[in-house]
């Protein structure tokens, strides 16, 4: 091959190699961090290194950042598994907020996106400008009617005040309206005259066909609504009732306690993805089915 054709790939390689190492660079930090014992993480992550004056006779300023810990401890998780119940509590706290989301609105979002796209009725295309137009909003600016909502129907300081508006978010309608646009009308009309209605055609033949779609959505609202932070904050005022996010950004002065914490948090993340790698990333594609 040419060196004027193989080199612009090396040189294409080589940076996204480089960015995909600063990118990991902070996971295998708190990875291999969450493997220390408390007294270590303390010598390399004391402010100022007083810490380090004190036990070792050096005045470091910055922090000792080690590729190996010393000696290899289960330290940090045993405390957070095991000597502290509200990290427990809160990680159920996120599953019970989180899984009826993503179930609530992928079934919804499939719903009116079948309709959006299949069904004809007068002022579709409108309403469904409409329905983009507030996704396209800022968190910001929906945050105070659905507070007022919230309040006026009594869900204030309960998981109904974040469930409710994750269930009717317009993200999930979008995207799988985009895959339900490739499924050929010819496939409608073919199950029609075999004598399926609208909801059987749904169920056997439009949700098979964009099962990556789904795939994709699923991740994705699982990776946003497992780290939202403001609508817990706002909504719920019992601490006891807020998630898993809001705790990992009160124990960072914690550090043993935060390292151990992040890669628990991170896990579930993690082997979603894994599981559902592949329609991840035929999803992300919109490959849809082309007729």
């Amino acid at each position: 091959m040419p060196v004027d054709k193989v080199l612009p790939k090396l040189i294409l390689t080589v940076i996204m190699g480089v960015i995909a190492l600063l990118m990991l660079f902070p996971i295998g930090v708190t990875l291999i961090n969450s493997f220390m014992s408390s007294r270590e993480i303390e010598i390399n992550y004391s402010p100022v290194g007083q810490m380090n004056t004190v036990i070792e006779g050096r005045s470091d300023p910055f922090a000792n950042l080690k590729w190996l810990p010393d000696q290899v401890s289960l330290e940090q998780y045993g405390k957070v598994l095991l000597e502290s119940p509200v990290y427990l509590s809160m990680f159920w706290n996120s599953v019970f907020l989180v899984v009826p989301i993503i179930a609530g609105q992928t079934l919804i979002a499939a719903l009116a996106a079948y309709a959006f796209s299949k069904l004809r009725f007068r002022g579709r295309e409108l309403l469904f400008l409409v329905y983009v137009l507030t996704m396209l909003m800022p968190f910001q600016v929906t945050l105070v009617p659905n507070y007022i909502m919230a309040e006026r129907l009594g869900l204030l300081n309960s998981p109904g005040a974040i469930i409710l508006p994750g269930i009717f978010a317009a993200f999930g309608v979008f995207m799988l309206r985009q895959f339900m646009l490739d499924i050929p009308y010819a496939y409608i009309e073919a199950a029609k005259m075999d004598g399926a209605g609208h909801l059987r055609i749904f169920a056997t033949l439009i949700v098979p066909m964009v099962q990556p779609g789904l795939a994709a959505l699923t991740i994705l609202l699982f990776v946003d609504y497992w780290n939202m932070v403001e609508q817990p904050l706002i909504f719920l005022d019992d601490p006891l009732r807020q998630p898993l996010s809001v705790y990992l950004s009160n124990v960072s002065s914690e550090k043993g306690l935060a390292f151990a914490a992040s890669v628990i948090y991170m896990a579930p993340m993690v082997l979603l993805f894994l599981y559902a790698e592949t329609y991840f990333i035929e999803g992300i594609q919109l490959s849809g089915i082309k007729g």
